[in-house]
């Protein structure tokens, strides 16, 4: 059992399924909702990190980018980055450092980092600020859609014979002789069934021979059910930290080339990323006391981001340019004596084992889910927990939509289908465009999606398609909010279908109320 639909939790579900495991996930929310559906999109070994001379990591990342690009390559695909120079040295100087990072990954690079002259990185960064520019540095790195892998990451255990559920909480520990051998879980009440395990608003007990926590964030709000099951108490394993972005049009940055600017002036690092038409601006890493499941920005981290920006784009976007901002909250390990510089917490991953056998798993990254995942399994093996199988079958295993790990064509708007867009444009309202890109052009929701994201992709209200299945809130809040109803209307004619409950109203409402948040800066 699984408690997390998370990265970490889904590739976890995902590896022990295809291990022919029996195995369930349990997902308060939905799939991706928090810390996962809210990265920078880079799949990435962290050239951060590499300066940091956490050597082991970036190898480890460098290893699993090339993974997840073979295995999922319609959600993820190579991206050339920019490292502007203003001053004389810096070219040079970051050349080296990007230079060791394509060293590194090997025959896995995927291209050759180049200096480039002050002409040819205003040609391949148009945005970018003339004035005072020497030339820059290309090298290359891979971006994907966050929630959408995901998803994949859900289904593709589904299809492997693994039983996973969003929208199912869990609220207590089923403890047995001192060792935890279950659950108590409730669906929420207008979820609709999924496999059975538990009626919509009906608490049930489901046992299993193996627990693993994977709540992110939550990791210690699990840990402390264990304790007062009666094993022993811990110290909390996570430091939060916060990770703010800000999504503006593509005209601050156009082109397919991304900016990074290694450091900033307090030291961290700077990315404008083109995503879905739109520019992501990013990010901060500032520590947070609390876990809240919608954290917003906190005024002096948009401060940063908007300054910042203003140093290295040619157009300084203002508040009123932002179109949607998003913020996640990093599960960092807390290190040894709780230093408070999140800056410089490691982000490897930690799995502990507690006496009454409830295996956690935190810290880590998206690009590191799959390592992280076999790591985890084979921790529940040494603790006796699962028999041993075979491991490493999920290095080289096509997610669904992969068709056999090569990209595929598609129309405007289906291209991150892959292999199931024709499923896509089969189903009523393939022809209906719900919301177009004003800037692009470019079809972004049909209703189609939203058909096959109820019936293939586990979507039960507004907010899991318009913020996950499909990522207008994430590029753009308040056409999100406008789309809130029409959306419900064809959400309700699917569950009718299926027989389904659900009100249409409270899901659109809730849905407008979070879409005003996002485009509401402090």
């Amino acid at each position: 059992m699984v408690i997390g639909g998370g990265a970490t939790g889904l590739g976890v579900a995902l590896d022990a399924a295809v291990r022919g495991l029996s195995v369930l996930l349990l997902e308060a929310g939905d799939f991706a909702q928090g810390t996962s559906s809210r990265a920078t999109k880079l799949v990435h070994g962290g050239v951060r990190y590499l300066a940091q001379g956490d050597i082991a990591l970036v190898r480890e990342a460098l290893h699993e980018r090339t993974a997840l690009l073979a295995n999922a390559p319609h959600l993820a695909q190579r991206l050339p980055f920019i490292v502007p120079g203003y001053r004389v040295w810096e070219p040079g100087w970051y050349g080296v450092g990007l230079k060791a990072y394509d060293t590194l990954a090997g025959s896995r690079s995927l291209g050759d980092t180049r200096l480039l002259s002050r002409s040819r990185t205003l040609e391949l960064l148009p945005g970018v600020k003339a004035e005072g520019l020497v030339g820059g540095v290309r090298y290359w790195d891979g971006q994907f859609d966050d929630a959408r892998l995901a998803v994949l990451l859900a289904r593709t255990a589904a299809a492997r014979g693994a039983l996973v559920l969003n929208h199912a909480r869990v609220t207590g520990l089923l403890q047995e002789a001192g060792q935890t051998c279950g659950v108590h879980v409730q669906p929420a009440e207008w979820a609709a069934p999924q496999g059975g395990a538990a009626a919509p608003g009906r608490s049930a007990v489901v046992r299993a021979r193996c627990v693993v926590n994977a709540a992110g964030v939550w990791v210690d709000a699990l840990r402390q059910m264990d304790a007062a099951g009666g094993a022993m108490a811990q110290q909390p394993m996570v430091a939060p930290s916060q990770g703010v972005h800000l999504v503006v049009d593509r005209r601050f940055l156009p082109g397919g080339h991304a900016l990074m600017v290694p450091r900033t002036e307090d030291g961290r690092v700077l990315f404008a990323v083109p995503w879905l038409g739109k520019t992501v601006l990013g990010t901060t890493d500032t520590p947070r006391p609390d876990v809240v499941a919608e954290p917003r920005p906190f005024r002096e981290e948009v401060d940063f981001i908007l300054r910042e920006a203003a140093r290295y784009l040619r157009q300084a976007p203002q508040r009123s340019d932002v179109r949607s901002a998003w913020v996640g909250l990093r599960p960092l390990v807390k290190p040894v004596g709780g230093a408070a510089d999140t800056k410089r917490v490691s982000r490897e991953h930690t799995v502990v084992v507690s006496n009454s056998g409830l295996v956690t798993v935190t810290g880590g990254k998206w690009t590191t889910y799959r390592a992280m995942a076999e790591d985890v399994l084979e921790r529940c093996i040494l603790a006796g927990r699962l028999p041993r199988r075979p491991t490493g079958m999920t290095e080289r295993l096509a997610l669904l939509g992969a068709a056999a790990g090569q990209p595929l064509s598609a129309p405007p708007g289906l291209h991150l289908y892959g292999s199931e867009a024709a499923a896509v444009q089969a189903l009523p309202g393939a022809d209906h465009v719900l919301w177009r890109d004003a800037e692009t052009g470019q079809a972004a929701l049909l209703e189609s999606m939203v058909r096959f994201a109820v019936r293939e992709e586990m979507a039960l209200s507004v907010e899991d398609i318009l913020a996950r299945r499909c990522r207008v809130l994430f590029v753009d809040a308040q056409a999100a909010e406008d789309l809130a109803d029409p959306v419900a209307a064809i959400l309700a004619d699917e569950c009718r279908r299926q027989g389904w409950p659900f009100d249409a109203e409270a899901s659109a409402a809730s849905f407008k109320a979070l879409a005003r948040s996002y485009r509401q800066l402090p």
